[in-house]
């Protein structure tokens, strides 16, 4: 094994973790209205718990996406951490504040998930960090773009991934918003799947070379448009094929306690059709 690779290895793995560190720090900042380690460790907020590992595998996916390919010099590769490592952080916490703000607009998320430890909650805002990790890794691992083509590239997947919440509503015969502030984990943890599909379509159809938008946008869109049609189709076959003898609506909202076993099973459908639409399209 040549030892100039493991220690470029190692320098990368080091330079990784210390954006990664930095990540959390700047997350952490963002949310001073509680204390965090207290409300993980003396009070088990699971829901808190939650949200957090989904911004941190939004960020290891984001982050795994500058490393992703050929390597001209570890000085570039350095380089790229640094600069793309600093905008995904900017852009994971944003998406955060848009997943407050817009997607689960109808309730306070700091509220369900401090006041309330709802972990529905929690799992939504896991599965909108981790869709923006995906998009932003499709964005920033080919060649050719900048940090102006991921920015945009992720500013049309939090438009998308809004769309997406407006659509998954619109076909469940339940309200979502109210399950979830109902402390339904079911319900949040079967959106959190839809949105993470939608997020992996999203980054990888961003992914690869850069050429120019006329060249790569409208197949970056059509992937997108593919992946929204495609959303309660993956939930019938989920509620035919998977749970054939169950309705996935009764199992998830019509009964006194919610199935998060259910949910997991329809979260899994909606992650899995994603990669299968990708490789075979």
């Amino acid at each position: 094994m040549n030892p100039d690779i493991i220690i470029s290895g190692l320098i990368l793995i080091i330079a990784f973790f210390t954006i990664f560190f930095i990540g959390k720090l700047v997350n952490d900042g963002l949310h001073r209205d509680y204390k965090i380690t207290y409300e993980l460790v003396e009070k088990d907020n699971a829901a808190l718990a939650l949200a957090m590992v989904g911004y941190y595998c939004g960020l290891v996916i984001a982050l795994s996406g500058i490393l992703v390919g050929t390597s001209v010099s570890l000085i570039d590769d350095l380089l790229d951490l640094s600069i793309y490592g600093v905008e995904s952080i900017l852009l994971l916490n944003i998406s955060w504040y848009i997943c407050d703000k817009i997607i689960l607009s109808k309730f306070s998320v700091t509220d369900e998930l401090i006041r309330d430890h709802n972990q529905g909650t929690g799992a939504v805002l896991a599965g909108v960090c981790i869709a923006s990790g995906f998009v932003i890794f499709g964005a920033v691992q080919g060649e050719g773009g900048s940090i102006w083509t991921v920015a945009v590239f992720w500013m049309i997947g939090q438009v998308i991934l809004i769309i997406a919440g407006w659509v998954y509503n619109a076909i469940l015969p339940y309200d979502l918003h109210a399950e979830i502030e109902k402390d339904n984990v079911a319900a949040g943890v079967s959106f959190a799947g839809a949105l993470i599909s939608i997020g992996v379509i999203i980054g990888l159809a961003a992914e690869g070379e850069f050429e120019s938008w006329a060249d790569n946008l409208p197949s970056f869109i059509g992937y997108v448009i593919l992946g929204l049609l495609l959303l309660p189709l993956i939930r019938l076959m989920t509620d035919k094929v998977l749970l054939p003898t169950v309705k996935l609506t009764d199992e998830i909202a019509n009964q006194e306690k919610p199935n998060v076993g259910a949910a997991y099973i329809e979260a899994f459908a909606y992650i899995a059709s994603a990669f299968i639409i990708y490789w075979c399209i």
